[in-house]
């Protein structure tokens, strides 16, 4: 059902639905009025299916929904993709400049009272039984996620809980930002070609490559995965593989070695980023009647509660640890 509008610009890649996404025709410029058209299309879906009058039915109040939201979904997909692996300030500037409506509507969405009254409506209905499993499920998941949405909270609460989504949303990319940043900083020079002994060819010459691209000599690695984990996998310099690993799994922390500038390197460690997400989840917890995150977290998913992951992972380690140290002594 993802065709393409008639109103809609041809132009504008985020728009077209007709196939794959046309990343090689993206640009920037082009996420804000994409969103414009999609939030305004998803935010009439939803005015059309909570009217009054409007049929409680799959075809009537999910369909349209799911059509609308589903377009928003892809786009702003591929901008967070695009965001996460082709990095440029144009990029990061119009992600973030539009993060903060996607999150509202998500959240508004989420808290909306007559779209979930209309959900459980139909979940109580004779018409749900004859639904096929598929679509029961499509319906029991959404009134889980009005839930852990918010919808039953009454003001003040339910303004403070929309605040912790913002905060959130503003956060996590703040945190992704240095992730990308600190990555970028970090680089690892030789000139001599045998300290990359055990390196297949293709990752030798990517090595040059990369220095040559950074208008230096010799080989060059960075913590980026392409160039990191060939090392990981295959470099015989215990000390190399030792200098990425330090490097690569402190990234973005108060014992980063990258960048050179300390100042710097303050200003893209995570730390305090780390604590006050930690905080706003727990508060977010809280507002839903849970005790923690934790067990929010574990409400869609398989196991029943934070204690029982937590048997799982040990008795998990007990069975596996005398084959490690099996390997351990091979080695």
């Amino acid at each position: 059902r993802m065709t393409q509008d008639a109103a809609t610009p041809a132009d504008n890649p985020l728009l077209d639905f007709s196939g794959l996404p046309r990343f090689a025709d993206f640009s920037p410029a082009q996420i804000t009025p994409a969103l414009d058209a999609l939030l305004a299309q998803a935010a009439d879906a939803v005015a059309r299916v909570t009217r009054a009058d409007a049929p409680v039915d799959w075809a009537s109040l999910v369909e349209p929904l799911e059509d609308a939201t589903e377009r928003l979904t892809r786009a702003w997909g591929v901008v967070g993709h695009l965001n996460s692996v082709a990095d440029t300030p144009e990029l990061r500037a119009a992600y973030n400049e539009n993060l903060p409506r996607v999150t509202q509507f998500w959240t508004e969405l989420g808290q909306n009272r007559a779209l979930y009254e209309r959900y459980q409506a139909l979940h109580d209905s004779p018409a749900f039984a004859r639904l096929d499993p598929a679509r029961q499920r499509t319906v029991t998941l959404a009134l889980q996620g009005f839930k852990l949405g918010g919808v039953e909270l009454v003001s003040p609460q339910r303004e403070r809980f929309q605040a912790l989504s913002e905060r959130q949303a503003a956060l996590g990319q703040k945190y992704s930002e240095n992730v990308l940043d600190a990555t970028d900083a970090f680089e690892w020079l030789t000139e001599d070609a045998r300290a990359l002994d055990g390196l297949p060819e293709d990752a030798i010459a990517a090595a040059r490559q990369s220095a040559q691209a950074a208008g230096k000599t010799g080989y060059r690695l960075t913590l980026h995965f392409p160039s990191y984990y060939p090392v990981m996998q295959y470099a015989h310099s215990r000390e190399l593989r030792e200098t990425l690993y330090r490097a690569y799994v402190t990234r973005a922390s108060e014992v980063a070695v990258a960048p050179d500038d300390a100042t710097r390197r303050a200003e893209l460690d995570n730390s305090a980023i780390m604590d006050e997400l930690l905080a706003l989840r727990q508060e977010e917890a809280k507002l839903l009647g849970y005790a923690n995150y934790a067990q929010v977290s574990l409400v869609p998913k398989m196991a029943d509660t934070p204690e029982q992951v937590i048997r799982f992972l040990r008795d998990l380690a007990t069975r596996a640890r005398p084959f490690a140290e099996r390997d351990l002594q091979a080695m």
